[in-house]
């Protein structure tokens, strides 16, 4: 499969070739491929992902995104580094609306890069900012690759996303101490005073619809109105709604586009979760998570062996497989060691999302990299100098959340999840 990879056919073609072969090497019948395929994507749970897909669409098209960059600059933009720190705070407010790392990188960055560097910060530091920033999109919810670990570890979607707003703001947080430093150390700046209560509060109100959108998904799953599958319906619905007739912003050949760019995107994922549930019941059938499993514990004798292993692996994977691709490879491998060590689902599936996430600005995958690098008009070696001490900065996060499972897990038993 790894072959397959390297030699440039596409990973969801390359795990069903794999997938493929074995089941005809093992004299398994050929029904079986088309089977394991369907159950595969055959999940209500997943009907959430073209609905994700969709209202992150409608709302960077219908001005949430230019809303939330306001409301952060009259909140933080008077510090060192204030458009930087304006940037961070604005991706984790998109974060909460959209839960895509891209998503995020491309509204927010579209919006803040010109404007930084139009202001004086060097190019070479904003790119990989806001690709690293934007890599919090999936961690704070509403998550899709949250949404496919529930499915493929069968554990409840509700206290995943629960779950992610600490390690989300930790990560927030993690790159605005970077940011704050460098701004003191070369002097950049953002707006020249600080904002009044009367701006502060204008910017607020224009951008409180948008602000709204995380707290009716996320209460209306606290308090059972809907799941998190349904959730993804309302952040539809409450979207093109505001786009168009508060903001006034959307209109009908935007919300085809969308509705055209949301199927393809949604395409590529099912068949990606429709391969790898065939390539993971091959690996079930021959007992490889097991065997695997009984190979890492002759190494790993203790639960911070076994985290500090299973961390290079995903690392190392997500630099050059994408996030969901990796996600349901790996998952289903290590789910047996997450079991039989005593670690919590939850907290495992937060470390896998974060891990993974750091893999999207991380070369030589690292997409959001390449979304920054295009709007910046820089190449991938300039961003290297301040890439790797935020790359440190998330690496920190990483560790906090892995050694210290109530990072995790506080949230979601606090409400009852």
């Amino acid at each position: 499969m790894f072959i397959a990879f390297l030699i440039g056919i596409p990973i969801s073609f390359s795990l069903g070739i794999v997938s493929l072969l074995g089941v005809s090497l093992s004299g398994y019948p050929l029904e079986v491929v088309i089977q394991r395929m369907f159950s595969g994507v055959d999940s209500f749970p997943l009907v959430a992902i073209p609905l994700f897909i969709l209202a992150g669409g409608l709302m960077f098209q219908g001005g949430m995104s230019k809303r939330l960059v306001n409301f952060s600059n009259a909140l933080i933009g008077h510090f060192p580094s204030g458009l930087a720190m304006v940037s961070i705070l604005a991706c984790m407010f998109f974060a909460a609306i959209t839960g895509s790392a891209i998503a995020a990188t491309a509204a927010i960055g579209g919006l803040m890069i010109p404007l930084m560097i139009k202001e004086g910060y060097d190019a070479k530091f904003a790119a990989p900012l806001l690709a690293t920033a934007g890599s919090i999109g999936p961690i704070i919810p509403p998550s899709i690759p949250l949404l496919i670990y529930g499915v493929i570890a069968n554990v409840s979607v509700a206290k995943l996303f629960i779950g992610g707003f600490v390690p989300g703001i930790l990560m927030g947080l993690s790159l605005m101490v970077f940011s704050y430093v460098i701004g003191g150390k070369r002097n950049y700046r953002g707006r020249e005073t600080r904002a009044s209560i009367k701006e502060i509060l204008y910017y607020g109100k224009d951008a409180i619809l948008a602000l709204l959108t995380p707290i009716i998904i996320i209460g209306g799953i606290l308090s059972g109105v809907f799941t998190a599958t349904e959730s993804g319906t309302i952040a539809v619905a409450y979207s093109l709604f505001i786009g168009m007739f508060v903001y006034k912003e959307l209109t009908f050949k935007k919300i085809w586009d969308l509705l055209i760019e949301s199927a393809k995107t949604t395409g590529i994922v099912l068949i990606v979760v429709s391969f790898a549930s065939l390539f993971t019941w091959y690996l079930t059938v021959n007992q490889v998570p097991q065997q695997i499993a009984s190979a890492i514990t002759t190494i790993a004798n203790s639960k911070i062996v076994l985290l500090l292993i299973m961390n290079i692996i995903l690392l190392i994977a997500g630099t050059f497989i994408d996030t969901i691709s990796a996600l349901v490879i790996f998952a289903p491998l290590f789910l047996p060691l997450v079991s039989k060590f005593g670690i919590d689902p939850v907290h495992f599936g937060l470390i896998v999302a974060v891990n993974l996430t750091i893999g999207m600005c991380t070369p030589p995958l690292g997409v959001c990299l390449f979304v920054s690098s295009s709007i910046a008009k820089i190449s991938l070696r300039e961003m290297m100098r301040d890439l790797v001490p935020l790359l440190i900065a998330l690496l920190i996060v990483l560790a906090v959340i892995t050694y210290i499972p109530e990072t995790v897990l506080f949230l979601p038993n606090l409400f009852g999840k």
